[in-house]
């Protein structure tokens, strides 16, 4: 398996690897053993991003939010990460989301914080996400708690996910007016069938500000890893819904383009599908494997250096979706 590298987490002084593992499968569609050893593999390779929420994965039959979060908190603790080797992970989680902890009021923050760093079994988290905008709150008073928690020793990095623009450029200009912990992470939603939001206002806010970049659903929930060829592929598929709106003759297309330039480099469609947002400046692709074989694919992509060419053709493919 190929060696993750690494990048600079803004100025906050931590570095995370290349590609981000997602935990959202984590007592989903992956079992404690499948987590355990995924996460096993992913370090094992030079991995050290991991990326959970505190609703993660409430959405599931019989689950309650916290699944992730609890399988990720006991393989830290077994693998000696919750305590001499805790620099060696960065970890992050969110909150907003969790059923019993809905927006972002001073009040909810922390107490969601807390619980998620008992389910960890951690002493903080190295970056913590407002997972959605709470228009209920106003930009200052959340900026001035998500401050305080990094005042407290109970988080190392703040991070925005899901915050129109305006709202992520009026946290930014407040924390920095009133002296305040910065948000040093953008995440959001980026991949080949997902361009133009954030190649049109994202990226560009997170290079004024220097911000670094995470991508969540980077290969469209499985449809950029080729496993779709038609409509009737996805039938019955576990994220059937969030992949049906790319069963097109233009998200197929983007599917061939990745074809082609995955036969002619000899890697797969989920490698080139990742090594294309690298292309593209993103600092840290997230992506699940539910399997340890699933992991060499999308680590290779760091590694894989696309020509000028084949990104142009990936671009003109996806165009559609620019």
């Amino acid at each position: 398996m190929s060696t993750l590298t690494r990048a600079p987490l803004a100025d906050s002084g931590l570095e995370i690897s290349r590609l981000t593992l997602g935990g959202n499968t984590f007592g989903w569609t992956s079992t404690k053993d499948e987590s355990f050893a995924v996460l096993d593999a992913f370090v094992a390779a030079g991995g050290n991003s991991i990326d959970t929420a505190d609703s993660y994965s409430a959405w599931a039959p019989g689950n309650k939010g916290g699944e992730s979060e609890t399988i990720l908190g006991a393989w830290l603790a077994d693998r000696g990460f919750a305590g001499s080797r805790r620099d060696d992970v960065v970890v992050a989680t969110k909150v907003s989301q969790h059923p019993d902890y809905r927006g972002l009021s001073a009040l909810n923050v922390t107490k969601a914080l807390d619980a998620s760093l008992t389910r960890l079994g951690l002493n903080y988290v190295d970056i913590y996400f407002a997972h959605y905008d709470d228009p209920s709150q106003e930009i200052g008073a959340m900026a001035e708690t998500f401050s305080g928690l990094v005042d407290a020793g109970k988080v190392r990095v703040i991070g925005l996910s899901n915050f129109s623009p305006i709202r992520m450029r009026e946290w930014l200009d407040y924390a920095r007016e009133h002296q305040l912990h910065t948000p040093k992470i953008v995440q959001q939603h980026y991949n080949l069938v997902e361009r133009a939001t954030f190649e049109g206002s994202y990226a560009p806010l997170a290079a004024q500000y220097g911000l670094a970049t995470e991508s969540y659903w980077a290969l469209a929930a499985g449809f950029l890893t080729g496993k779709y060829r038609t409509p009737d592929d996805a039938n019955g598929a576990a994220r059937y819904d969030s992949v049906k709106k790319y069963l097109t003759d233009s998200g197929f297309a983007v599917v061939a383009a990745l074809e082609k330039v995955a036969e002619e480099r000899g890697v797969s469609s989920a490698t080139v599908a990742i090594a294309w947002q690298i292309a593209k400046g993103v600092t840290s692709p997230i992506a699940s494997a539910r399997v340890v074989d699933q992991l060499p694919s999308l680590i290779a992509a760091t590694g894989l250096e696309l020509s000028v060419e084949h990104v142009e053709l990936l671009d003109r493919a996806s165009r559609p979706f620019a």
